[in-house]
Formats: structure tokens, C-alpha cells, sequence
């Protein structure tokens, strides 16, 4: 029996070790409740399953080679982002459990609670070459992982006439740390392969059920053919001995893979050692020549965003009354000084502009022995020359707020290390546009270029249908399959969940 928080979800089993010890004083029920983001990790991990449902679903029901390769790519890049998520919910846990063991700790010192900004990591521009020698057709796509984030790029089609390897996409990674580790991989699939092997079970049991007759041939079929996505089964639940895979297609296979970090962040191009994992024998090998080339940008939240704003008085010339008050702005590696706070939302040129950067010196001195306020000091070198400025807050506190923004904008400095040297420009990826491919392939979408433009089969109906049929009973002729398809493939390129696009569009 079981017994479960309603409010926090926390299911703990009755009567075990991990009961009594709660009931002991030995940890607090708290540290195994469901928080808001593990919720939010969890729904993206329902979210992932149900799109590689509707991917194993459509890889058995392809029948050309093009739709396959998609399908059995979105099929992987689904399974690793669910992965990932389970990977992250588990740090999660773990997380909290050691916060709260760290605070009831009665020796436990003080902690630095003091931790660096995120960023953006941008990466764009890849490409690798090849020798151009005797090989297979191959499709060839880049996995890029970063935390639990997870994307991958358009699929490439490679023969031997093709020397550089080329993926146009930019991707962009919004919560990076600075200590982040960015794993590309290069997955590569022999498009030249019978992809009809899921089906060789189907026509075996063809084959017995015309030669043992009706009955005995009915039984037989029924054993030998597999749920959707799953091994086969005779129906009792034990596997038979007939090795078929969990979905039949095309498998990517991991031909090379990179790990990039903070320090190969440029922004230029620069080329990276890739570790090969393939050979010769491989179906899937391609030779290439050991490196990949990108450019990674990287964008830390303190050389783009507001940092600390606020009322100070500036010191202009060497005259003791020469105090002016403006508006300042920390941001990236200046602190901008205004005439008025307006002035910054116009976009107005700052009055004054003084640097802060991994070389500046700051302070806070006594302005005089009878008076509570401080003023700030900022030392930079200037043509060899030291020329400092100083500032004035309204209060010790304000001073103190200053003094401690200035703290966290050096820490952060040192974190992010040459990122913060100048802003890198990082451009926004454009949306994705499903491949153009020529008639002459038998691509989905021109053979139903007419088909979707009937008004009496609503796209809902579409999906009912398609999700009422049986996996094995598809056909790629079927109006239903078809339009799901057409549907499936492109809401996946813009990550969207096909059935609650279509609820709201209808």
C-alpha cells in the first residue's frame, strides 16, 4: 500500500525504511516533494514520449526512404532529450537533499552563496570535409547537447561527390553557465540499406498461414506480429526467438563526437578535433578528415542586460563643488552616466562613460570622518596614465548595493573569462522550413499537393483516424496517414505537439 501527499505528489511506500525514518526525525518528508520545476521537467518528459509515438508509428508505416531517415531521426533525438530530462530531474533531487543536509548541518560554515550569470551559446556555421573516395550513400545529421537542452540539425545527404559536409543551422542555447560543456555529435545512417526488414516477420507469417492453413496459420500470424514499438511478442509476453528491432528502419549510428567548453568560445571560425568512432567496415563510415569547424559564440547576461541603475553623483574636474548629478547604468564593461533616467530610455548619448573591465581598481573611501555617506572610486589605466573617477551615493546602503554589483560584475567577469572581453554578435535563428526535395523522389508533400486541399476532412478527423488504425494495417495510400504525416513532419521541425496545434486550429 501506498499513501501519497495530494498537495506535494510525494508517493512514499508504507511501512519502508524510508517511512520510518521520516517518522524517526531522520529527514523531513519536504525533501522528497515534487517542486514546481520538477513538474515542468516532468511534463516535458511526457511531452518527448508522446512525440516518439507518433515518430515510431510513422517509421513503421514509411515506405520511401526520405520520410524513413526523418522519421528514425526524430525518433533518436527524442529518446535523448528524454534522457536528458531524466538526467536533469535526478541532479535536481539530489540537489535538495544536499541544500537541506547543508543547512541542518550544525558544523557546516558559511557559504559562499555567490554564483556566476547565465548566458547564451551560440553555434553556427559547422561543417567537416571529407575524402572524397569510393563510399555509400549516407545521411548525416549533428546532435548538440548542452544541460538538458537538447537540438539537432537539418539531415545532410552525402555520396562521394560531396567533400565539405555542411549545416547551416544556428543554434542557440538560452540558460548556459559559465562552466558549461557543449557535446556535439555526428550521427551518420547508409541510406542505401533495406529498410523492409520490420517487415519480414509480416511476410513470413504469410507464408506459414498459406501453408499450415486457416487456423494454425491465423495463430501463427498472430504470434509473430509485433505491438507498435515494441519487440515481438507471441502474446503471452515472452519474446520470440526472431531478432527484429523495437522499430523497424533506417539506425543512425554516432560516426564522431566533440566536447567544446568556455575556452573555445571566438568569435571566428575555429576548428576542433573530432573523435572518431566508427571504421571502414561500417556501413555508416565516412572519412573524414578529424575536425569540425563552427563558430561559438557566447553572450553572458552581464555585458547584455542592466546589472545596477540608479542615482549617484559623479565628481567632474577638480573643484570640490564640481558634483553633478546623473543617472548610472552597469552594463557590460561601462558604467554608463546620464543627465536623467529618460535619457537612457531615449537612447540619449550618456554624459560620461567610464570603463569597467578585469584591469579596473574600485574602492569605497570615507567621504569625511563626520558624515555617513562613502564615496566609490574607480581607478582605470588610460594610455599608461591612471585616471580615476569618483562617485557618490545617496547612502551607505546605496553605496554598499553599488559596491556589491561591482563584486558580482568582476566575478562574473572571471567566469566567462574572454566572452566579457567585447559583445559577440550572435544571430537569431531563422524558423525551419521542411526540405525542398525534387518530384522525382517521391516526396510526401507534392503527392499530396492536391489532397490537402479538400474541405471535407478536417485535419482532426485526420488525426482520429490516424490514431484509431492499426500500426501494421497502414497503408502510405491511406488520405489519413498521408495528411498526419505532412502535419507530423513539420510542426516537429518548430517543436510543437501536432495534436494541440491542431485543437486550436480548428
Amino acid at each position: 500500500m501506498f499513501s501519497r501527499n495530494q498537495t506535494a505528489r510525494a508517493t512514499i511506500a508504507r511501512g519502508s525504511a524510508l517511512e520510518m525514518e521520516i517518522r524517526r526525525g531522520k529527514f523531513r518528508q519536504s525533501v522528497f516533494m515534487e517542486t514546481p520545476q520538477d513538474s515542468d521537467i516532468q511534463k516535458k518528459i511526457d511531452y518527448e514520449i508522446r512525440m516518439r509515438e507518433g515518430a515510431c508509428k510513422l517509421l513503421a508505416a514509411c515506405s520511401q526512404r526520405d520520410q524513413a531517415l526523418e522519421a528514425s531521426k526524430s525518433l533518436l533525438t527524442c529518446n535523448a532529450r528524454i534522457m536528458a530530462y531524466m538526467s536533469e530531474l535526478q541532479r535536481m533531487k539530489e540537489a535538495q537533499v544536499m541544500q537541506r543536509v547543508a543547512r541542518r548541518s550544525s558544523d557546516a560554515g558559511p557559504m559562499d552563496d555567490r554564483s556566476p550569470c547565465k548566458g547564451k551559446v551560440a553555434i553556427s556555421g559547422m561543417f567537416t570535409e571529407k575524402n572524397s573516395g569510393k563510399l555509400h550513400r549516407c545521411a548525416v545529421f549533428c546532435l548538440l547537447q548542452l544541460g538538458g537542452e537538447i537540438f539537432d540539425t537539418d539531415m545532410v545527404m552525402v555520396d562521394r561527390t560531396l567533400t565539405d559536409i555542411c549545416f547551416d543551422n544556428t543554434i542557440v542555447f538560452n540558460e548556459a553557465c559559465p562552466g558549461f560543456e557543449l557535446r556535439v555529435e555526428l550521427y551518420s545512417c547508409c541510406s542505401e540499406e533495406d529498410y523492409s526488414a520490420g517487415s519480414t516477420p509480416r511476410k513470413l507469417a504469410s507464408k506459414l498461414s498459406s501453408s499450415l492453413g486457416r487456423s494454425a496459420g491465423k495463430k501463427m500470424r498472430a504470434a509473430l506480429e509485433p505491438g507498435a514499438c515494441s519487440p515481438t511478442s507471441n502474446g503471452g509476453g515472452a519474446t520470440i526467438l526472431l531478432p527484429v528491432p523495437s522499430a523497424p528502419g533506417p539506425k543512425y549510428h554516432l560516426l564522431a563526437h566533440t566536447t567544446l567548453n568556455v575556452s573555445h568560445v571566438q568569435d571566428s571560425f575555429r576548428t576542433h578535433d573530432l573523435t572518431i568512432t566508427g571504421n571502414e567496415e561500417c556501413s555508416y563510415w565516412l572519412p573524414l578528415y578529424g575536425g569540425v569547424c563552427c563558430r561559438l559564440a557566447a553572450q553572458p547576461q552581464c555585458m547584455t542586460q542592466q546589472m545596477m541603475s540608479g542615482c549617484l553623483r559623479v565628481k567632474l574636474g577638480g573643484e570640490p563643488q564640481g558634483w553633478t548629478n546623473v543617472y548610472g547604468v552597469l552594463k557590460g564593461t561601462n558604467l554608463f552616466c546620464y543627465h536623467q533616467k529618460e535619457d537612457m530610455e531615449a537612447n540619449v548619448e550618456p554624459v560620461l562613460t567610464i570603463g569597467i573591465n578585469k584591469e579596473t581598481r574600485i574602492r569605497a573611501a570615507e567621504k569625511d570622518p563626520h558624515s555617513k555617506a562613502q564615496n566609490i572610486c574607480i581607478t582605470n589605466q588610460y594610455g599608461g596614465e591612471e585616471v580615476t573617477h569618483t562617485l557618490a551615493a545617496d547612502s551607505r546602503e546605496e553605496t554598499q548595493r553599488w559596491m556589491e554589483a561591482f563584486w558580482q560584475q568582476f566575478y562574473d567577469m572571471s567566469q566567462w573569462r574572454q566572452c566579457c572581453d567585447d559583445l559577440m554578435k550572435i544571430e537569431l535563428p531563422s524558423p525551419r522550413k521542411p526540405a525542398i526535395v525534387t518530384p522525382k523522389q517521391g516526396s510526401l508533400y507534392h503527392e499530396m499537393g492536391e489532397c490537402v486541399q479538400t474541405p471535407f476532412y478536417t485535419f482532426t478527423e485526420a488525426v482520429a483516424e490516424f490514431e484509431a488504425l492499426d500500426c501494421h494495417k497502414i497503408k502510405p495510400s491511406d488520405f489519413a496517414f498521408q495528411l498526419y504525416t505532412v502535419i507530423y513532419t513539420t510542426l516537429q521541425k518548430f517543436r510543437l505537439d501536432p495534436r494541440n496545434w491542431l485543437q486550436s486550429q480548428v
